[in-house]
């Protein structure tokens, strides 16, 4: 009897490549354009997405016999889910496999920024001691952290802060957490007070309609001359044409950034320009460690594809 037939639309840890080809042939995408993929997924019984590509009805209706849509990550706004109820496709995902990684790449951002490393890096391979009279940083110990959605990431980030920094957390968020507020004294408020009183404001906000571009040119003129941005969630819930203002102008004091209005970011943007920025390439996620957890998504593949239930659903289909 033939394997069942499993799509990888990018490459993921060869541990887990090696597990899913014990009960799949594994296929690897040789493009992500929509064209090739149509072409390509009639025979496919699970499919596994990454950062890249999408999968919406047109490519579903073209997988009669697709089962499974797995994300190695978290976000699914590249996956149609209303499609997949009504095929009754699973979808599955990653939940809690990049909150340790995430989390600390946002207080690394926030050390970077407030300690102006980047700078004084630079400085020095230039061969300019004397910068260090210029460059004086601020302490994170006992600032405000404002966190914009206080999920699991969220959480952890400002776990770290609190129990490591000391620092106070505001939070905004269309439901309350108990456990931040009992736990680490975390306080829910409006986005407006979050950002007016926040010393290093941390989103981690999915994408949907009511989170494009919430942090816009007024909610950026909200915060402190002093305060810092960290964004590692999606690019577009920033409005990136008046962040970079933002920076220029000096209405904000710097940002941290591993996610962009468009990806990847096309050499020529300001933001790259600009010395009170950190930019990554969406690669906050990318420890041996998150990696590893984030393709063990093929536990629920191969789950859905052997009539069990995944984990992880997303969709139950």
């Amino acid at each position: 009897m033939s394997k069942p037939v499993v799509l990888l639309f990018e490459p993921i840890h060869s541990q887990a490549v090696e597990l899913l080809a014990q009960h799949a042939e594994v296929r690897m995408a040789d493009s992500l354009e929509p064209e090739y993929l149509l072409n390509n997924v009639s025979e496919v019984q699970g499919i596994i997405i990454r950062a890249n590509g999408k999968v919406d009805r047109g490519l579903m209706e073209a997988s009669p016999n697709l089962k499974v849509i797995a994300r190695h990550g978290t976000g699914v706004e590249a996956i149609d889910l209303y499609a997949a109820q009504e095929l009754g496709i699973k979808v599955v995902n990653t939940p809690e496999a990049n909150v340790e990684s995430v989390a600390e790449q946002c207080l690394g951002m926030m050390i970077i920024l407030a300690k102006r490393i980047l700078q004084a890096d630079r400085d020095l391979r230039n061969g300019d001691w004397d910068s260090r009279y210029r460059l004086t940083g601020v302490e994170l110990l006992g600032k405000t952290l404002g966190v914009v959605g206080i999920g699991r990431i969220g959480y952890r980030v400002a776990e770290l802060c609190h129990r490591g920094l000391h620092m106070p957390v505001l939070y905004y968020d269309i439901v309350s957490n108990p456990e931040a507020e009992q736990g680490l004294g975390a306080v829910r408020v409006e986005l407006e007070q979050l950002l007016e009183t926040s010393d290093f404001v941390s989103i981690h906000l999915p994408l949907v309609p009511a989170t494009r571009e919430i942090i816009n040119a007024q909610a950026l003129n909200r915060m402190k001359s002093s305060a810092f941005l960290i964004n590692s969630s999606r690019g577009a819930v920033v409005d990136q044409a008046a962040l970079i203002l933002a920076l220029q102008h000096g209405t904000i004091a710097g940002a941290g950034l591993d996610v962009y209005a468009s990806e990847p970011l096309p050499a020529n943007n300001p933001l790259l320009q600009l010395e009170n920025v950190v930019v990554t390439p969406h690669m906050a996620a990318h420890t041996e460690e998150a990696l590893l957890r984030m393709a063990m998504i093929v536990e629920d593949v191969i789950a859905v594809l052997e009539g069990d239930e995944p984990k992880n659903p997303v969709l139950a289909g």
